[in-house]
């Protein structure tokens, strides 16, 4: 008899997830001990040797929660039992930065860096799930959030992959009790002080309710199509930044941290879905940060070309500002 089902399918996402990498390289499954990243991580175990790929484990522990060292220590051993080696317990200090959710990313996505650069590895593979995905659109929704970030979670980005992400919560389950793996319900999971927990425990279900099964499937569906028209439009745009740029190494990647200079004129050509992102652009390269700028904040922007009354500058995350003058739109540091 084959593998259960559930395990059959987790296994063939992640062998498609691998199949372009290359022999012997490293690739790390970043395993909390839930349900999906266990499922992952068993995934992995199985299918490196026959891809030919090395596969290890990386937990961090975030030490937000009494006996989360140990029950790091527990998921790094058992690794060993699946033959994962590396397998590491990164230990972070999580901040306040953008709230306890954001900080905890943070530190985590730090940590993940750091040890595949100390590493090697190639890949690092991530759990989430259809479900992840959705609550991620919900939450791009209820931000009033553009198509970047109704986009999702990308399946591939940079050294990560995301093999999970047309599977549903319950095949993770599923997979893990035929495999007699026992998975850690964080507490963090159900606690409702979190946003994304109470879209999962109430919002969602509620929508089932309402409008029937399948909305956490339309929801990633509408993911994958916004990630489609937001790479699109990203690419337009990187175009017309070369094209509006006024300095004469317009062509050149410009050094983040400096003045910005944009031609008017050749923004007014542009569709506004193109001009707001050379504008989010141009203020990330001059030292605005990409975490503190707002959709308002390019909307205030925009409105120096689209509706110019000779207002005065548009202050800016990071001390910096945009001006429009002689046909110009600069963004700078005031001085």
């Amino acid at each position: 008899m084959g593998p259960h089902p559930a395990v059959a399918d987790v296994r063939r996402a992640v062998r498609e997830a691998l199949a372009d990498v290359r022999e012997d390289a490293l690739v790390l499954a970043a395993c909390s001990g839930g349900a999906d990243s266990l499922a992952l991580a068993a995934a992995l175990a199985f299918e490196a040797p026959r891809l030919r790929l090395r596969a290890g484990l990386l937990t961090v522990d975030h030490r937000l929660q009494p006996g989360s060292a140990q029950r790091a220590r527990t998921v790094a051993d058992l690794a060993t039992e699946l033959r994962l080696t590396p397998a590491e317990v990164l230990t972070v200090t999580v901040g306040t930065e953008g709230g306890p959710e954001a900080a905890a990313r943070d530190a985590r996505y730090a940590a993940l860096a750091e040890a595949a650069d100390r590493l090697g590895a190639e890949t690092v593979l991530l759990g989430h799930t259809r479900d992840d995905q959705a609550e991620t659109v919900l939450l791009g929704l209820a931000r009033g959030s553009g198509p970047r970030s109704l986009s999702g979670m990308a399946a591939t980005a940079g050294r990560y992959r995301r093999p999970l992400l047309h599977l549903p919560r319950s095949t993770t389950v599923a997979a893990c009790q035929a495999q007699g793996l026992s998975p850690w319900d964080d507490p963090h999971n159900a606690d409702p002080r979190y946003t994304r927990v109470r879209v999962r425990h109430k919002v969602l279900p509620l929508l089932e309710a309402e409008l029937g099964p399948g909305v956490a499937d339309a929801l990633a569906r509408t993911a994958a199509l916004a990630r489609e028209d937001a790479d699109a439009l990203d690419e337009w745009a990187d175009t017309a930044y070369d094209a509006c740029t006024y300095d004469a190494c317009a062509t050149a990647e410009p050094v983040t941290g400096g003045p910005v200079r944009l031609t008017v004129a050749e923004l007014e050509r542009l569709p506004s879905a193109v001009r707001r992102r050379v504008l989010r652009r141009a203020a990330i390269t001059a030292g605005t940060p990409s975490g503190a700028l707002s959709a308002t904040h390019v909307l205030a922007v925009d409105r120096l070309v689209t509706h110019w009354r000779g207002q005065k500058a548009v202050n800016l995350p990071g001390g910096l500002s945009a001006l429009r003058r002689n046909g110009l739109l600069t963004f700078t540091t005031p001085g």
